[in-house]
């Protein structure tokens, strides 16, 4: 169904915490969304796969991994968009962006970066080992 849709937020404050931290830490990924994904998403053309249907509520289920370093997915795992569609009433309700703990900490404090991949304050010791076994590998 095409059609003109509108952005609603389940929790606005915290989606744009999410939503700055994505431009703070990976601006390809951040120009993605908002000159790419968000336009499409717009005019009806549902990016990403769909998760779930909710008959009763007309509602159907998004997730659309934004793109971002391979590193970085392997030590946090993929950055992902989830959003609703109301089918009855183009509205697209977005949710959240994922990882969200990490994107939130970024948000209040800046956050360190080790080879090249940020890591995470409460979890600094394990995303370094991580990412030193993940460049072992690689070798």
């Amino acid at each position: 169904m095409k059609g003109n849709y509108i952005f609603e937020y389940l929790d606005e404050p915290k989606f744009k915490k999410c939503e700055r931290s994505v431009k703070k830490y990976n601006m390809f990924a951040f120009k993605q969304l908002v000159f790419k994904f968000y336009p499409e998403l717009k005019e009806g053309n549902f990016l990403g796969s769909i998760v779930s249907e909710n008959k009763e509520k007309n509602t159907i289920s998004y997730e659309l991994i934004l793109p971002t370093d391979e590193l970085f997915t392997k030590v946090h795992g993929e950055l992902i968009l989830h959003y609703d569609i109301y089918t009855n009433k183009n509205i697209i309700l977005l949710k959240t962006i994922t990882p969200e703990d990490l994107l939130l900490e970024g948000h209040t404090t800046e956050l360190g970066a080790y080879k090249g991949v940020m890591i995470s304050k409460a979890n600094a010791e394990k995303d370094m080992f991580k990412i030193n076994l993940l460049n072992m590998l690689n070798k």
